[in-house]
């Protein structure tokens, strides 16, 4: 779903000096409008979940001996994954998890920044133990890897905030160009509304699929696309940190659950969550979620509820794709 450098690093952005926001350098690094996120957040401070003996104990012998956790992230996709100030570090809420999750199981924590249609591969290829990138969990990416699920999110429309067209669901999208990022729920959501429209006698969706978030958010910007789509604490994290570049539009859908994805099979989806609950019962779990602005507060315009109660294996009240 979703490197920009610089110390807001976001999702966005669209490196075009001219508009006041180059490679991801915003205008400010005060806190924001996003529920707390601001510019200058580097990592959760003071991680530190103790080791479990119960879920260390239920690792499978290929990850236990190696010592380290390997996750995959794309990170073009603030705040949940992005790159740091170094242009090489990947940060964000859920690389500040996964070193929870590895504290609990007592190991290291190796991230690598790789692009979003490549992880689940990846993973089936046993490239990478885990992949943690705001992975809305679906019945088809459940045929290829398992799931923990751990968060949950929505999608948001996002435009041009001058001059871009009021678009309030999926059925206004009927003669508008439309960027999202390749292998993304959004990019299917857009096929399927596009077949609407067309069924309807209406104009279709012109599509363009993209191969991260900055880019659809570049082609939004530069009126390459009309429309763009992101995961709701994504979208009004790009729409604050803009500049008044970008607004959002209409109202959140889908709300679904985000999952750790992992090999299928592979024995790691009970130590998993066994482990997510380690860090939700001694309130690390709600540190990080606050910590960049995605905890669910009474009246907060972060595009949550994003926290979750009680992780499930392989859920099944999911979407079909």
């Amino acid at each position: 779903m979703r490197a920009l450098r610089g110390r807001l690093a976001i999702a966005t952005v669209v490196a075009l000096a001219s508009a006041g926001i180059a490679a991801g350098c915003g205008s400010s690094s005060s806190s924001t409008s996003t529920g707390g996120t601001s510019a200058n957040l580097t990592a959760t401070p003071d991680i530190n979940v103790q080791e479990d003996p119960k879920v260390v104990a239920e690792l499978p012998s290929s990850v236990k001996s190696k010592g380290t956790l390997t996750v995959a992230e794309d990170a073009t996709y603030a705040p949940d994954e992005f790159i740091a100030q170094d242009g090489h570090t990947v940060i964000g809420m859920d690389a500040d998890l996964a070193k929870a999750l590895g504290q609990a199981m007592g190991l290291n924590v190796d991230v690598k920044n790789v692009g979003f249609d490549a992880i689940i591969p990846g993973l089936a290829a046993n490239k990478y133990d885990l992949g943690m990138s705001s992975f809305t969990i679906t019945k088809e990416r459940e045929k290829t890897v398992d799931f923990v699920s751990y968060a949950q999110a929505g999608t948001s429309f996002y435009v041009k905030a001058d001059g871009g067209p009021d678009i309030g669901s999926l059925a206004d999208l009927c003669g508008h160009s439309v960027g999202v990022e390749r292998g993304t729920i959004q990019a299917t959501a857009t096929e399927e509304q596009d077949k609407k429209c067309k069924a309807n006698g209406e104009p279709g969706v012109a599509l363009s699929v993209f191969p991260d978030q900055n880019a659809a958010n570049l082609a939004v910007q530069s009126g390459r696309a009309e429309v763009g789509m992101a995961d709701s604490p994504v979208a009004v994290y790009l729409a604050s940190q803009s500049n008044r570049v970008f607004k959002l539009t209409g109202e959140p859908f889908g709300t679904a659950a985000y999952g750790i994805a992992m090999p299928q099979g592979g024995g790691l989806a009970q130590p998993v969550q066994d482990a997510l609950k380690d860090v939700m019962a001694d309130g690390t779990y709600d540190k990080i979620f606050s910590y960049w602005g995605l905890e669910a507060n009474p009246g907060a315009t972060n595009g949550c509820p994003c926290t979750i109660d009680n992780p499930e294996i392989n859920p099944t009240n999911v979407p079909p794709n």
